[in-house]
């Protein structure tokens, strides 16, 4: 039995090494076990050692405890390591890190509380694996335990010891403890800075990373790939963060930080991402067409760039690339990312055939695909589609399903089914959020639905704490105004908790043109006009409507407004998708190559209407 089993390893330098050193060859078998997650050749292993009388011997002890580990049979490995007389801080390390790799962060601080209760001390290993898992369950008691212990033991002073206390502490939000580590250190390393960083740049405090930035090159450490990837994502927005975004682009380059394989596939991503933000995705397209290495990471971020920016065709078009030019295969992240796309464009055939890749993929049942395969159905108007997915009994549902469904039920004036939705969702014990509140506000919005939409606020708002959002008022407002209670959308705004803000006034504008209250419409424009200054449309649309009641010098003066702000409209556009291609049309666009054909067919289509009337 033992010869087959050795044989499985293909190599014939095993069955030598286990005729000359059973230890050696033990060994090597238990690292191929491990490589290959297999527990039955791990069990074969331990058989292995028991038979040679090895069981106590503690380095093979450790590399059993650690394939068990990785076979996730980490109770396994607490059998094999309670078997040991004689426990050193390996074995203690072996087991406390295969209890993390498992999930069982509770059991591998009460393996470290016994640890310190016996006569082993832990080392640095020890201490900053559990420094970190304090950081990332955002848990600081049993992180200051870590960092007190560190103390005692003298490790503080180690370097990796200390990064990880003050990760953790900048993880918990507890800056001023991850300060004063990061100040008693002796030797710092460009990790220490990054660790900072990263925090900070993490937790929003902008002014606080900029700062401490100029203090990392002023004590000469010159920043790296890392610190710039931390940095990159605060450089969108306005003009002055983007020139920082500019400025670090040129760092990389001018100091080769792209030359590594993983550094240019990292900070490419990185780049792409703060481009696509900043409104400047040709550039990030620029970036990604020079990157020496794309993998599926740095696909997603360029179609997700032009996602956001509302150019879908062209992110339907790179998503087809990606799995044709360079064979790589999308993943989950990749699938979320490019299915709004097809939102956008009714590309309804190509959000099944995503759809039927991700079968065929098994990731159907994971749940953000399903919440993004249900909105982008629902979007495309096959809502029968979005409900088999929703109903799917594989489906775990979360508050993001229910929502996205809600919302979809809502879109299609289905406001009685979005109600009742909503109620089965409570009846689970989902409690809603703001999400789901707008979604099910809406839907009672376009159905009409206001009483039973008032109660849903009063609700939410009373039982279950949700503040009042600018979008959750847009609802309200919208709700009424379209159900012609213009007066008592008017009053709600006004008792409103907070500033309302121009999605609010744009929905007492919508109805006040569908129920034709000229003062009412002429009122929400003025706020409007004075919470968007920039907004061309605002004063277009305010003149069109002095001209309806011949105010011909309020729509001069409207006018004189614009062209002193120097404000242009841009034209309407509208688009149909043929054969993967989208054809934009402008108004009284010639541009066109096909223009003078659908002109013609245009005059034959009104002089057919024409025959009709007559």
């Amino acid at each position: 039995m033992i010869h087959k089993t050795f044989a499985l390893v293909p190599s014939r330098y095993y069955s030598s090494a286990f005729e000359f050193d059973p230890v050696l060859a033990v060994l090597q078998f238990l690292h191929f076990s491990a490589i290959h997650t297999s527990l039955k050749l791990t069990r074969q292993s331990h058989s292995r050692i028991l038979t040679l009388g090895f069981s106590q011997n503690s380095f093979l002890a450790t590399k059993l405890i650690l394939a068990y580990a990785v076979c996730r049979r980490p109770f396994h490995s607490r059998l094999v390591f309670d078997s040991l007389q004689h426990k050193n801080v390996y074995l203690w390390n072996s087991l406390i890190n295969g209890f993390v790799k498992n999930g069982l962060y509770s059991e591998a601080f009460l393996l470290f509380n016994q640890l310190c209760s016996s006569d082993v001390l832990p080392d640095d290993f020890t201490l900053s694996t559990l420094s970190k898992v304090s950081g990332e369950l955002r848990t600081v008691f049993p992180g200051k335990s870590i960092h007190g212990k560190s103390m005692r033991t003298g490790f503080v002073s180690d370097t990796v010891v200390a990064n990880s206390i003050i990760s953790m502490y900048c993880k918990c939000g507890n800056f001023g403890e991850a300060r004063k580590v990061f100040d008693e250190m002796t030797v710092r390393n460009a990790g220490s800075w990054n660790v900072v960083i990263t925090g900070y740049a993490v937790s929003g405090h902008r002014e606080e990373t900029w700062e401490f930035v100029k203090q990392m090159q002023m004590d000469e450490v010159k920043p790296d790939a890392y610190t710039i990837s931390s940095l990159l994502p605060l450089c969108d927005g306005d003009v002055r963060k983007y020139d920082y975004g500019r400025e670090l682009h040129c760092y990389i380059v001018k100091n080769e930080l792209e030359l590594g394989i993983d550094s240019d596939v990292h900070l490419g991503c990185c780049l792409i991402d703060m481009y696509s933000r900043s409104n400047k995705v040709v550039v990030g397209r620029r970036v990604f067409d020079r990157m020496k290495c794309r993998n599926v990471f740095a696909w997603t971020a360029m179609i997700n760039g032009y996602v956001e920016h509302g150019d879908s065709d062209e992110a339907l078009n790179l998503f087809r690339d990606m799995q044709t030019i360079d064979g790589v295969e999308a993943n989950r992240v990749s699938l979320i990312s490019v299915l709004p796309a097809c939102s956008s464009f009714s590309g309804l055939l190509t959000g099944r055939q995503i759809h039927g890749f991700s079968i065929r993929k098994e990731l159907n049942n994971e749940v953000s695909i399903c919440n993004a395969l249900i909105d982008m159905y629902s979007k495309c108007g096959s809502l029968n589609s979005a409900r088999l997915v929703f109903e799917d009994d594989s489906l775990c549902k979360d508050a993001i399903t229910w929502s996205s469904m809600i919302s979809g039920y809502g879109l299609h004036g289905k406001g009685q089914e979005a109600i009742l939705l909503y109620d089965k969702m409570l009846q689970t014990g989902i409690k809603p959020d703001t999400i789901t509140t707008v979604g099910v506000l809406s839907a009672c919005s376009r159905s009409g639905l206001v009483k039973e939409g008032l109660n849903i606020y009063s609700s939410v708002i009373n039982n279950y704490g949700i503040e009042q959002t600018l979008e959750i008022c847009a609802c309200i407002v919208d709700m009424l105004g379209r159900a012609g209670l213009l007066d008592q959308a008017l009053d709600f705004i006004k008792a409103m908790p907070v500033e309302p803000g121009p999605s609010v006034w744009g929905a007492l504008v919508s109805s006040s043109i569908i129920h034709g209250d000229l003062e009412m419409q002429e009122l929400a424009y003025s706020f409007l006009i004075q919470l968007e200054p920039e907004n061309p449309s605002n004063y277009v649309s305010i003149s069109n409507l002095y001209a309806s009641s011949r105010r011909w010098d309020a729509v001069a003066e409207v006018r004189i407004m614009m062209k002193d702000k120097r404000l242009k409209k841009l034209p309407g556009c509208s688009w149909i998708s043929i054969n993967n291609k989208t054809h934009c049309f402008y108004v009284a666009d010639k541009a066109h190559p096909s223009s003078s054909l659908i002109y013609n067919m245009l005059d034959d289509l009104l002089l057919t209407m024409s025959d009709a009337v007559r």
